[in-house]
């Protein structure tokens, strides 16, 4: 931040955007510290253009985005790192359904931002703000995908992580709103995000589990710094990774939809594929990447998706990830199944993982991705995203180079904690062997 990324650049990135998108936009943050800066810049670069600004604050990314599509509006501006640590802060782009824009959308706005900016709006045509809260809007939209009565029942109580991130300002009033009484840390907003990092990981929710023992809680959700990933803690104090979580909700949805589609990236765990296919739905495998998830989801009219990090996107509500919806219908399908969460986990096949990351400047991936397809072999081997390699046994590997970092990610799935052990260390080999002779 300061360094990368700075204010002049969000002003003309902000101008661009909206000369493209159209005249009415709306602008939200999280809670990073940089945040106020970077707004006050987007607020100049949007009126310099004509745009109406409606500035809606602080708040969850998800909440943005259901807003721009429920108001009519033409897009939005989110300024967030996500889950990235606090010294980070972005821009992401929202279309008028909510959705992030398309890849080809980012270009033209690069496009536009690297030719210096669009031309500027004459004095009596600059934009005006309208202040906006649509939080109110958003939960009771989140509440009527859930059986509110029968979680109000069901009695759960629920721990919260927002970790000093956004959530805090939707996931315990829906809890509330449904009934459960709600224990919370690291629950005030603080964009130093000193209680954990603002990423939920198994290694840094001891203080969730902690807190999910000490109340007696039913569950514990851990969310990231913009509030659109969950990570779920059982009444034990076991941390489930996400696409365990997903796998949950994935059964549930085909189990009363039958044969519907539900959308993943080829990272996900064996194990959406098999609680999908065991009840006669159906899997479509992207991209590693939301937006890519969202825009599948769009394209083919797919109503579930999710990713291993936490990610559920619910296309009833909106198909985009959504930390406080992925609560709702947890507890939703806690209370229908009136089963501890624990056990439901349990009823899941379990899979071992690894991963792994090995380091590979930029402009070496294409060269070392073709050299390592020329040396490796399987029963069944998928593209879509990289190289993922299935064998008989029902392990896999995906050998995937990082869209965004010089390394190249390594992701083995099995039945057998030495089995995913092996895969990792023999493929491990193969690409440092495909990088040695790529020079």
């Amino acid at each position: 931040m300061n360094r990368e990324l700075t204010a002049e650049m969000i002003l003309r990135l902000a101008s661009s955007a909206g000369s493209l998108l159209g005249r009415r936009i709306a602008l939200g943050m999280d809670g990073r510290t940089s945040g106020p800066m970077l707004r006050e810049a987007a607020i100049g670069g949007l009126l310099s253009v004509g745009c109406t600004i409606y500035d809606m604050g602080i708040l969850p990314t998800p909440v943005l985005q259901f807003s721009v599509k429920g108001l009519g509006l033409d897009g939005g501006l989110m300024l967030t790192a996500s889950h990235n640590p606090p010294e980070f802060n972005g821009l992401k782009v929202v279309a008028s359904d909510g959705v992030e824009v398309p890849r080809g959308v980012e270009e033209e706005i690069e496009s536009l931002y690297y030719r210096g900016g669009p031309p500027l709006s004459p004095w009596d045509e600059v934009g005006v703000v309208r202040g906006v809260n649509p939080i109110e809007a958003y939960e009771a939209a989140v509440l009527s995908h859930v059986d509110r009565e029968g979680i109000r029942r069901a009695g759960l109580r629920v721990a919260l992580d927002p970790g000093n991130g956004v959530s805090v300002l939707t996931a315990p009033s829906v809890a509330g709103r449904l009934g459960c009484p709600v224990y919370s840390i690291n629950a005030e907003i603080d964009g130093r995000f000193p209680g954990r990092g603002s990423e939920p990981r198994p290694d840094n929710l001891n203080g969730l589990r902690a807190l999910v023992e000490a109340t007696g809680a039913d569950l514990g959700v851990a969310f990231d710094g913009d509030g659109d990933r969950a990570i779920f803690v059982d009444e034990r104090g076991e941390v489930h990774w996400g696409d365990r979580s997903f796998a949950l909700v994935a059964r549930d949805f085909i189990q009363r939809n039958p044969g519907e589609a539900v959308a993943t990236p080829v990272s996900s765990s064996r194990v959406v594929e098999d609680v999908v296919r065991g009840g006669g739905g159906r899997i479509i495998w992207t991209r590693v990447g939301s937006v890519v998830v969202s825009r599948t989801m769009v394209e083919l009219g797919v109503k579930l998706g999710g990713e291993e990090n936490g990610g559920i996107f619910y296309a009833p509500h909106l198909p985009v990830r959504d930390g406080t919806m992925a609560m709702a219908l947890i507890l939703d399908i806690m209370a229908r199944e009136g089963k501890p969460l624990s056990k439901l986990f349990g009823e899941l096949p379990r899979y071992h993982q690894m991963k792994e990351r090995i380091p590979c400047p930029s402009h070496l991936k294409e060269v070392v991705m073709e050299r390592i397809r020329g040396m490796v072999d399987a029963p069944r081997i998928e593209s879509i995203d990289g190289l993922k390699l299935w064998y008989d046994d029902g392990s896999w590997i995906l050998i995937r180079p990082s869209g965004t970092e010089p390394i190249i990610r390594l992701y083995a799935e099995a039945g057998e904690p030495g089995r995913v052990s092996a895969l990792i260390e023999r493929h491990k080999r193969l690409v440092a062997e495909a990088m040695e002779t790529s020079g």
